[in-house]
């Protein structure tokens, strides 16, 4: 990959799943009993304004009575899920429709080209190997032999530059703590080289093999690592064959214990670059060490400021010898390409100047460029060489989303994923000599997409700004308002939501659906400005960007609030609460998924201080008055009819823990002022984005089978 091989800080990992009753709507006219959740007497004074608390005690996760209630819980959320007629047919059908096999984007290291591969329903993809791009592929790695049932999940994969050794990462539940592990790549003898707690990161190899920088924590308290805030991180490297408390400490920031500290190594193995983010920011600070002869690099070298004032992103994307090619937003919010001598950092030359659409991906190969930007969120990949000179356009497959760009600046060839809401992502490798694209290991599907199609359109949200939305459907589908639609959005973090593929959402198609996805301000959909208008206490925007295209849906006859669904997980599962309690009559039913849904102590567990620079804290007395205006858990109102809500979690979600979800449900379920159900369903041995695919199957279906049963639908096809 033309970005260094680089160690992934936690910051960029926060830098993102037939047996009918007589009616649908038998369910939602019955109004289920809760389990009774006791309300203690908590009251918070924070800056001169009382806040109630009452189910703080949900948020140890250790406790006999928060296990007891998550159990009772789950047994109501069954016993209403049993009952769904659809239930058993999104089950059938969306395994028919996940079963066919599928890779990742290939990469190469030392010659060799690596990717993971899942012939349908494995429960992980396995990872193989080939020494020529039509060669046999050789097993390198079965994530599915680490625990019988998936629940230790892979969580990183570095072969060295040698291909003698491969480091890989475990992850007990898919939680975001990774352990590295180390075996030889040929006999697959495993090492006892074991380095613990990592966050959400990786390793970055010495081009010599022998070694690796990566970024960790200290141990957390025992039994506590699931919800304690995180701190002081810091790099090192580690040799093969050494123990951990042998690793020589690289970098760390004393002064400011909150920031992450992440890097890596450049493809030729000359520079160590040292990235530090203050949270979840995408401005950070840039380092170097001159590591001298790759072959036998000095791994301590001294480390030295490249941009030290965090005032803009700055991030590596290869380099010719002392020349390196770098991403930056600074004075350029749509991003611009910069090259520099290392020696001489702010004398550098603009390479290829900001253009009136986002850069999306950005890679480097051999003798060029490529930059995937953003045409109103649809992908346009166009080609430089090293001096910044237009020399094309990589043609994709359609109107979609670039899923990644895999090269290396020795090599002149590029790998790209491609995806659309109808079209499977599909890893592709172009040749800039032939300006053609093969597939790689094409997908082949048991879906007619020709029946369907999309829509790119516009909502206009409260103060008049476009709000992009994608729009897909069956073909000649009436716009008479009486067609069920789920609407998608995230809107945060300078994270782009475009269209993309999901065989679930083909079964939802089949049943006369409708499928959107809005892209929100909070996004990098146009850009930095476009993300900070959806920061700190302009978060509104996002919400009033999410009414927008669901108003758009109801206006113009896709839909109509009686047949409404969202969705939306982790920051799009504050969307979702927080829009479901402001205009809960739009929507027939809302699905937040591992939601911040306690907007004024989510700082204090794991990773959630990070989050500060997003949304703000409620420690800053300013910040602490927009907070609690939208916090969901702070903004039930009883005796307000809200939509049908099934709230999902994991026990083991290490980033936004699952006391957010317990304790929304238990607001909600208290509130209800009608008999439209709220639901809240657990997962265990499951985290915030990773669930087994036996597990993640079951748990759409039960998303799906709950909407349907709760916007009328009744079976329509049975493929």
């Amino acid at each position: 990959m033309a970005h260094f091989n680089r160690i992934r800080s936690f910051a960029a990992a926060a830098v993102v799943l037939l047996a009918p009753v007589a009616s649908a709507q038998v369910q939602q006219a019955q109004r289920v009993t809760y389990p009774e959740a006791k309300k203690g007497e908590q009251v918070d004074d924070i800056f001169g304004t009382k806040v109630a608390d009452p189910y703080r005690w949900m948020e140890d996760l250790n406790a006999p009575e928060v296990a007891d209630w998550v159990k009772q819980e789950n047994a109501i959320t069954e016993q209403y899920l049993s009952q769904l007629g659809m239930r058993v047919h999104f089950k059938n059908r969306i395994t028919e429709l996940w079963n066919y096999p599928k890779v990742s984007l290939p990469f190469r290291v030392g010659g060799r080209l690596y990717y993971a591969r899942n012939t349908g329903l494995q429960r992980q993809s396995v990872f193989y190997s080939r020494t020529t791009l039509g060669g046999p592929p050789k097993l390198v790695l079965d994530p599915n032999t680490f625990s019988p049932d998936g629940s230790i999940a892979l969580g990183g994969f570095s072969p060295s530059p040698d291909n003698r050794y491969l480091a890989y990462g475990i992850a007990e539940g898919g939680a975001d703590w990774r352990t590295l592990l180390v075996r030889e790549l040929e006999s697959g003898k495993q090492l006892a080289d074991t380095v613990r707690w990592l966050k959400g990161g990786g390793m970055s190899w010495t081009k010599d093999g022998k070694g690796f920088y990566y970024s960790r924590f200290p141990q957390p308290e025992a039994g506590k690592q699931l919800q304690n805030a995180i701190r002081d991180e810091k790099m090192y490297y580690h040799r093969i064959g050494t123990t951990q408390s042998q690793d020589v400490l690289i970098y760390e920031r004393p002064d400011h214990p909150d920031w992450f500290v992440g890097g890596g190594v450049s493809e030729d193995g000359r520079y160590l670059f040292v990235s530090v983010n203050r949270g979840t920011e995408p401005q950070n600070r840039l380092y170097v060490a001159d590591l001298g002869d790759p072959k036998q690099p000095k791994v301590d070298a001294p480390i030295r400021p490249l941009f030290d004032k965090g005032d803009a992103a700055y991030g590596p994307i290869g380099n010719v010898g002392s020349t390196i090619y770098l991403q930056t937003d600074r004075d350029a919010e749509r991003s611009k390409v910069v090259a520099f001598d290392i020696a001489s950092p702010e004398q550098w030359r603009t390479v290829i100047p900001e253009q009136m659409n986002a850069i999306d991906q950005i890679a480097m190969y051999k003798g060029g460029i490529a930059v995937n930007y953003l045409e109103d969120v649809k992908a346009h990949v166009r080609l430089y060489d090293l001096d910044g000179k237009a020399i094309g356009d990589l043609t994709l497959p359609g109107i979609g989303s670039l899923q990644g760009l895999s090269t290396r600046e020795d090599t002149p060839e590029i790998f790209y994923g491609f995806t659309s809401p109808l079209y499977p992502t599909t890893a592709f490798r172009y040749d800039p000599a032939t300006k053609k694209s093969t597939p790689f290991e094409a997908p082949k599907l048991n879906f007619d997409a020709s029946q369907y199609e999309t829509r790119a359109v516009f909502a206009t949200s409260k103060d008049g700004t476009r709000v992009p939305v994608f729009v897909t459907m069956k073909k000649g589908l009436a716009l008479d308002g009486n067609n069920p639609a789920m609407l998608y959005g995230y809107g945060g973090f300078d994270i782009a939501t475009t269209p993309g593929f999901r065989p679930d959402v083909l079964a939802w198609l089949e049943q006369g659906g409708i499928w959107a996805t809005a892209s929100m301000r909070g996004g990098s959909e146009y850009g930095e400005a476009w993300h900070k208008a959806g920061m700190f206490e302009r978060k509104q925007n996002v919400f009033d960007d999410f009414i927008a295209a669901a108003e758009f849906l109801v206006k113009q006859g896709y839909s109509s609030p009686s047949k409404l669904g969202i969705m939306g997980g982790s920051n799009g599962g504050l969307l979702v609460g927080a829009v479901e309690e402001q205009r809960p009559e739009l929507f027939a039913v809302a699905l937040p998924a591992v939601g911040v849904m306690d907007m004024l102590r989510y700082h204090k567990f794991t990773g959630g201080g990070a989050w500060a620079t997003e949304y703000g804290s409620a420690d800053d007395s300013t910040q602490f008055q927009y907070l609690v205006k939208y916090s969901p858990v702070h903004n039930v109102k009883p005796g307000t009819c809200y939509p049908a809500t099934l709230i999902t979690t994991a026990d083991h979600d290490d980033r936004v823990v699952p006391s957010h979800s317990f304790k929304f449900a238990a607001m909600m379920q208290a509130a209800q002022g009608c008999a439209k159900p709220v639901l809240i369903r657990v997962e265990t041995q499951g985290s915030h984005g990773y669930r087994p695919t036996d597990k993640r199957i079951a748990e759409l279906a039960d998303e799906w089978a709950f909407t349907a049963a709760n916007t009328g639908v009744t079976m329509k096809v049975t493929p």
